[in-house]
């Protein structure tokens, strides 16, 4: 998880505050100094920290219970609201205008900040919702640029605009203007340097007037700490950023300072990337991020990688089957198949309400995503019949699967445990009084600000 110990840290906090019998100065105290323990640890600037701390010790002391909120609840939504305004408070999205075709995103950072492979992620990000999207390389100064960004643009399928021997950016671009037309979405890549310099900020600003790009877009990486906000201030006042992308999110512990320094910069951050593959690219919305680091998880990004994953129509009618609880080996490849695609089960279930409170150790998550690996290869090794009734799997079919898929007998029993259990778990979910429909709107009214 990004940030995971800044999370850990503040899920503990919040597990004092459930805990405790009431609450009183002495807890709000105890509180506010742990929050700042976190974030300090977590490289965020002093000077913010006071500043939010000391709005959630004021708020808790003045305000009011909100409605149906305990005093507790009341507290850890305090800290929940205050961390999201923290961040930026809104979600600002890149929203592809297809009247401007083709719609230019031009990426701008130093050296080393991951620009050439974000141009990579965000055109897989854009493909995959539909978009006809090309590159356009511009990085006429650092050797092998133009090599990475055709590699880039090959990962991402995507075509891409470049020239080799030219060093005039601008030339570049008017090469193949006529091209652009034919594309929904034309990501740019521009060249970068060890510090912001002037000859830096005047080929920028050059390029920025020739092209007229409708997204301005800063890549800093996340380990830079604190410098980020500097950084994203001087881009910000030579280019008018429309907003900022903060790269290698995954295992720095400096990211929170990268991230608080550029929500104070003025520029919204709308893109986090978290992981070195092509997929992974996370549209920031500070909301869902605060909800995932205090253990609430994030319903709006969960649904956004399931449609990735998943027909809306396949969704729906495998969500009838698990209902009804008559899902069969099929429908549970099915399900493992769009899992599979969501990512690695570790960052789906820090999405699902709930379910990143459960301490499961990483090790655990391995061995089942492992386990995932190989049940799809014993449905392999059987039978039509067998994957729709697997009633019939009895000890001599468990022993010719096994040998089919070359996998041990006690892992096609496990599968077969498991599709039990799922069935189990359906028919506790249908019992009693609650609904799914219910469970869901009970977890939405338990988070604070998804309500």
């Amino acid at each position: 998880m990004v940030l995971e110990k800044l999370g850990d840290s503040l899920k503990a906090t919040l597990s004092k505050i459930a805990g405790s019998l009431f609450v009183d100065q002495k807890l709000i105290a105890e509180l506010v100094k742990e929050i700042q323990k976190a974030l300090l640890q977590a490289d965020v600037n002093v000077k913010l920290v006071l500043e939010l701390t000391n709005k959630i010790k004021e708020r808790a002391a003045k305000e009011e219970n909100a409605k149906g909120l305990t005093k507790k609840e009341q507290l850890i939504n305090i800290v929940y609201e205050e961390l999201v305004a923290f961040l930026g408070r809104e979600k600002r999205t890149v929203e592809i205008d297809v009247k401007h075709k083709p719609y230019s995103i031009m990426l701008l950072g130093l050296f080393g900040s991951g620009k050439t492979t974000t141009t990579g992620k965000l055109a897989k990000y854009y493909s995959k919702r539909g978009f006809k999207v090309a590159l356009l390389g511009l990085d006429v100064h650092r050797p092998a640029a133009m090599e990475q960004i055709e590699q880039v643009a090959k990962q991402a399928n995507v075509p891409v605009f470049l020239n080799k021997t030219e060093k005039d950016p601008i030339k570049i671009y008017n090469q193949f203007k006529e091209e652009y037309r034919k594309y929904d979405v034309l990501i740019v890549d521009t060249a970068g340097r060890d510090a912001l310099s002037e000859d830096l900020i005047e080929e920028i600003e050059k390029v920025n007037t020739e092209i007229a790009p409708q997204e301005r877009l800063l890549v800093i990486s996340g380990d830079i700490g604190q410098a980020a906000q500097k950084q994203a201030e001087q881009f910000h006042q030579s280019c008018k950023m429309t907003g900022i992308i903060v790269t290698k999110m995954d295992g720095t512990a400096r990211g929170g300072g990268a991230l608080t320094a550029c929500a104070v910069s003025g520029s919204p951050i709308v893109f986090l990337g978290v992981g070195e593959k092509i997929d992974d690219l996370e549209q920031f919305n500070p909301q869902g991020f605060v909800g995932r680091l205090l253990g609430m998880g994030d319903l709006e990004a969960l649904l956004e990688k399931t449609k990735e994953a998943i027909s809306q129509e396949d969704a729906e009618d495998l969500g009838k089957k698990f209902l009804k609880g008559e899902f069969n080996l099929l429908d549970l490849y099915e399900q493992m198949e769009a899992m599979s695609k969501m990512g690695p089960l570790g960052k789906v279930m820090e999405m699902i309400p709930g379910f990143s409170q459960f301490k499961l150790p990483k090790e655990a998550i391995q061995v089942q995503e492992e386990n995932l690996k190989k049940w799809k290869i014993v449905m392999g090794s059987m039978t039509k019949a067998e994957l729709e009734d697997p009633e019939i799997v009895d000890q001599s079919r468990v022993e010719r699967i096994a040998k089919g898929s070359g996998l041990d007998t006690g892992v096609v029993r496990d599968l077969l445990k498991q599709h039990k259990q799922s069935k189990k778990m359906v028919k506790m979910l249908k019992g009693g009084k609650g609904d799914m429909a219910q469970m869901m709107k009970k977890l939405k009214g338990g988070m604070p600000g998804l309500g």
